[in-house]
């Protein structure tokens, strides 16, 4: 029988476990209360062992060496729990009910301790941004107020109520709609404003509620018609009401709308270098469309500088730690990940996630990627080489284990690196096991359930403890990214050939930041092609793509 349907529940996790098996519905434990009672049932177990170890063990000082170890062990264990910080060093708050949302207390007894510590002061603008989502949010007077402002069409309303907005559209993959929803809340935090997201078909069904005490989904009778339709030529972007301003036409704006695609335009893309004091502190509504990260990018904005460095004085983690505050799964997501990693990556002594992403047409699976992949992990010993001819004898037991997670559209990779491992032993005798959650073969984007399948996916690739992606994708950018891991980036191959090398360690954790402008914000020389990666030590071009940014923490000479 299954042990987690044998009524031996070892830990506070098996509990829900096994009460699906009896079908009934699992109590709220406390892990630490879990851990209590089996600290007592030990201590009970000391009064009663030391006179049967008297009594055979012929030695007058073995009681006294027993309760000792034994007392020493629980205090170990006892520090060990108090390692799970389950609020993760202030970053969330208590009183959320766990019920509703198992992820947001539950993720940290599945991820490492946290590799970069909130500071004092992010936690406390976030605390700032949480009481102003409250204070005008939907379901307030004062957003109810500012709504009909905009439904009727007033222009050069200063924003009132101390409440302005910035409206997220749901755009593109799932991929890059996470790293844009992590971009925005920076911005909004930025420039002071209530964050709301357009829930798409997906978005309601993927992650928790944020802020506490109210939602971060648009409403869905928000009234500004036609706003999912709006593009970079509309009237109201960015581009053409500077360019109205500046040709002395009206500076009065019902709203405006921020075009930041990869491939907007230089126009477009001056709204990097707006400091929020020139004429969008008068708008009330901004909304934005983007298809990425753009955080490097406000670090290079002069006018947001300072407090970037006062909320992340590291610069590598910025995504690392915004996720962890922002994105939790639902239930229905969650779920999907607790089964598969107790199932298939819980008992390896090391997990190993290949996220694979195949820029060919129909996803089709290639030989050459294969090649890449396999020479990316040799090279970096990350997978163990098998024998040469005459094969390798059976693993011994307790042989090291490694679990490999494989993710991507097609599951003819994942095929293949698992008949490797199972038509031979390892070389080195480590025993490996593949294993792949799903193969679409084919990217629907708004699907309910395979947005669902993908991001437990991403979350768990973020559980592994070493990753290797490919080079471009923004799924392998968050799934990296959530684990706070250091990955190998495999180069996005040219005419079918395998790049040598196959694969290179990235210089941190974040994302790549794919559609950058190239000129420098005080300037604003828009004819002039600027190398941005060199305005600053902690912005630099990205290893996958040149003319991308991403935010690195540079050496010091100390370091070095």
């Amino acid at each position: 029988m299954d042990k987690k349907c044998s009524g031996e529940e070892s830990n506070w996790l098996e509990v829900e476990e096994a009460a699906r098996c009896t079908g009934k519905k699992a109590p709220i434990v406390n892990p630490r209360r879990w851990s209590s009672a089996a600290n007592a049932m030990a201590v009970a177990l000391i009064m009663t062992i030391p006179p049967i170890l008297f009594i055979f063990s012929g030695r007058l000082d073995a009681p006294a060496v027993w309760i000792k170890s034994t007392v020493a062990g629980l205090g170990a264990r006892g520090e060990s729990s108090k390692k799970l910080d389950v609020l993760l060093g202030g970053l969330l708050l208590p009183g959320f009910d766990g019920q509703s949302c198992a992820s947001r207390y539950q993720s940290v007894y599945y991820r490492k301790n946290m590799t970069r510590s909130p500071t004092p002061y992010l936690i406390d603008q976030l605390r700032r941004q949480e009481a102003l989502q409250r204070r005008c949010g939907p379901g307030t007077d004062a957003y109810r107020r500012a709504s009909d402002r905009l439904k009727s069409g007033v222009k050069g309303v200063d924003t009132v109520d101390g409440c302005s907005y910035l409206v997220l559209l749901s755009y593109r993959g799932l991929g890059n709609r996470i790293l844009a929803a992590a971009s925005a809340f920076l911005y909004a935090m930025l420039t002071g404003r209530v964050l709301l997201v357009d829930r798409g078909k997906t978005m309601g069904d993927l992650f928790c509620e944020p802020f506490p005490g109210t939602t971060w989904l648009l409403p869905l009778d928000f009234p500004l018609q036609g706003y999912r339709d709006l593009g970079e030529d509309a009237a109201e972007s960015y581009g053409n009401v500077t360019l109205r301003n500046e040709t002395g036409g009206s500076s009065e704006h019902r709203f405006v709308y921020m075009h930041l695609d990869h491939a907007a335009s230089v126009e477009n893309k001056l709204a990097y270098c707006d400091d929020h004091r020139q004429f969008l502190h008068r708008v009330q509504w901004v909304v934005m469309r983007t298809d990425g990260y753009i955080a490097p990018i406000l670090f290079l904005n002069p006018a947001y500088q300072q407090e970037l460095h006062r909320m992340f004085p590291r610069k590598d983690s910025v995504f690392y730690i915004v996720s962890r505050y922002l994105l939790h799964p639902t239930n229905d997501v969650w779920g999907m990940v607790r089964r598969f990693y107790d199932s298939y990556l819980k008992s390896a002594d090391e997990r190993l996630g290949i996220q694979i992403r195949v820029f060919v047409k129909d996803d089709k699976p290639v030989q050459h990627i294969l090649d890449q992949i396999l020479a990316c992990t040799s090279q970096e010993r990350l997978l163990p080489g098998l024998p040469s001819a005459g094969g390798a004898p059976p693993p011994p037991a307790g042989a090291r284990s490694k679990a490999v997670l494989v993710t991507g559209l097609n599951g003819w990779y994942h095929d293949s690196i698992r008949e490797m491992y199972w038509r031979s032993a390892s070389a080195n005798g480590e025993v490996v096991s593949v294993h792949q959650p799903s193969r679409e073969e084919h990217q629907r984007m708004f699907h309910r359930m395979q947005d669902m399948k993908a991001l437990a996916e991403m979350y768990l690739l973020s559980m592994t403890d070493k990753i290797v992606t490919s080079g471009w994708s923004t799924f392998g950018y968050v799934g990296t990214a959530l684990g706070g891991l250091t990955p190998y980036i495999m180069i996005k191959p040219e005419d079918e050939e395998v790049p040598d090398p196959p694969c290179r360690r990235a210089m941190s954790m974040e994302p790549c930041a794919q559609g950058p402008p190239y000129f420098e914000c005080t300037r604003k020389e828009v004819d002039k092609l600027l190398d941005t990666g060199n305005l600053v030590p902690h912005v630099r071009g990205c290893e996958d793509m040149s003319w991308g940014l991403k935010l690195i923490e540079p050496i010091s000479e100390k370091d070095v």
